[in-house]
């Protein structure tokens, strides 16, 4: 009986501390939040839209390429999934490809920065100076003073500005970005944050006709994207999207996956990007790894558990394998994610990722139709992809978004996001989404340019 006694004292005395612990605590998770409330991607002018005609005629400007060359880029965009409606960069489009000046690079940039904050800032009500958190990430290419300088000094912003300047991160540095702010945020409660993510072309066109650079040029496309973000707990009522986990892999201490692509040069010191033909390998290797760890975040205790019974108890043969004919065993990703948010590096890239996450066409649908509408924009494509779906009028509250980007390095990061209202802006997609998803994605490329496979040198040269 006392022993009672003194235990239910005891519990009188420990309840109230355990109530408080908990109250703290909650508080002090308020603050770790990441919200998004609102961003905005960027659409160039129609003037710098890379039609058919366009892009055949920036081929054979450069007299460096041979007929196998001409082939292989033929094959590329034909088999690439990127439609007529992408943007370029304006030097590339006049014809200024291979002598390109800083002031190319730093208008290419310009005039994505304030088309887009100057619409983020109109859409959200919040002032420049509002700001206490700036991450921009282009990768290549750093001038002096640096690009988040220039959006500093072009705004006004505060000198206590925290400010990050990335570069050389690839076309998964959007999600780095959004990395370092929730990291800022553990310490500082309720900021505003603003995450800059785009790449630098104009300057980095390739003119060589060495075959694993020359791709990149048929690659890659202008865009970009400006995020807004706060874990401000009063501002929990106008916030679109809720950071869940943020995964991050990076394989950069294997030779193979760190030289897979890379920016480098050519026998002939002609400056470009490389892609290697370890970088399939890389990216498995990378993406299975990041699932690893992502997995446990994002899914339910119930797939966790049948995937252990599953694969504890599948039939083996004598020699202690598993058995294969059963098919391969692996986790159901969408038990946990509702919407899938793939990166744009390509159709290989989006059908590998979808057959290794078990997706539907429907699921592929908005990266498949980003890639068509917008290519690949590197570190904002993912951004766009999210725009489709919500354009679309997808996002419900509650459900789950899984982004998955890979970069240079070798990198394979991912996040899940939770939306918090349903979403149903038209965004950068408000005057075409009615066309989308078309009756079909055949490049016209091979209709127009498909003499080349005939083999017939002297039409190169008439051209």
């Amino acid at each position: 009986m006392e022993v009672f006694i003194v235990l239910f004292v005891f519990s009188l005395i420990l309840f109230p501390l355990f109530l408080l612990w908990r109250l703290a605590e909650n508080k002090w998770r308020g603050h770790q939040a990441c919200y998004i409330l609102d961003y905005e991607c960027y659409k160039p002018s129609d003037d710098r839209k890379l039609d058919t005609e366009i892009c055949g005629s920036i081929i054979m400007r450069n007299k460096n390429l041979g007929l196998e060359e001409h082939k292989l880029l033929l094959r590329a965009i034909v088999g690439s999934g990127i439609g007529e409606e992408t943007y370029g960069p304006r030097n590339i489009i006049s014809g200024n490809e291979e002598s390109p000046t800083l002031t190319d690079g730093i208008l290419e940039i310009e005039e994505f920065f304030y088309d887009t904050l100057d619409k983020l800032f109109a859409k959200s009500n919040v002032c420049p100076s509002e700001i206490d958190i700036l991450v921009v990430n282009i990768s290549m290419f750093s001038p002096a003073p640096s690009l988040s300088a220039r959006i500093i000094h072009h705004y006004k912003m505060r000198e206590d500005i925290k400010v990050f300047n990335l570069s050389g991160m690839g076309c998964s540095a959007s999600l780095i970005s959004i990395q370092i702010v929730l990291n800022i945020f553990k310490v500082r409660k309720k900021s505003l944050a603003v995450v800059v993510t785009s790449e630098s072309i104009g300057p980095n066109w390739y003119s060589g006709n060495s075959k694993s650079m020359i791709l990149a040029n048929s690659l890659f496309r202008s865009g970009g994207c400006a995020i807004l973000l706060t874990n401000n707990p009063s501002l929990k009522h106008k916030a679109m999207l809720k950071l869940k986990c943020l995964v991050r892999t990076h394989l950069g201490s294997n030779d193979e996956a760190y030289e897979c692509a890379m920016q480098t040069e050519d026998e002939l010191g002609r400056p470009g990007f490389h892609l290697g033909k370890n970088l399939p390998k890389a990216a498995t290797r990378a993406f299975v790894e990041n699932l690893g760890e992502l997995g446990p975040k994002v899914l339910p205790l119930r797939e966790l558990i049948r995937y252990v019974i599953v694969s504890r108890f599948r039939p083996k043969n004598k020699d202690g394998s598993k058995v294969i004919s059963g098919g391969k065993v692996s986790v159901d990703f969408k038990t946990g994610v509702d919407h899938f948010c793939l990166h744009t590096g390509g159709k290989a890239v989006i059908d590998g990722v979808g057959k290794s996450l078990g997706l539907s066409q429907y699921d592929l649908e908005p990266a498949r139709m980003t890639l068509h509408r917008f290519g690949n924009t590197s570190a904002s494509s993912l951004w766009y992809v999210l725009g489709y779906m919500e354009a679309q009028k997808r996002l419900k509250k509650g459900d789950r978004v899984l982004m998955v980007s890979f970069g240079a390095g070798f990198k394979c990061n991912s996040c899940c996001w939770e939306v918090m209202r349903d979403l149903e802006d038209g965004n950068v997609w408000k005057d075409c989404i009615s066309s989308y998803p078309p009756k079909t994605l055949v490049n016209p490329f091979m209709e127009k340019y498909g003499w080349i496979n005939e083999g017939d040198p002297t039409n190169i040269l008439k051209s």
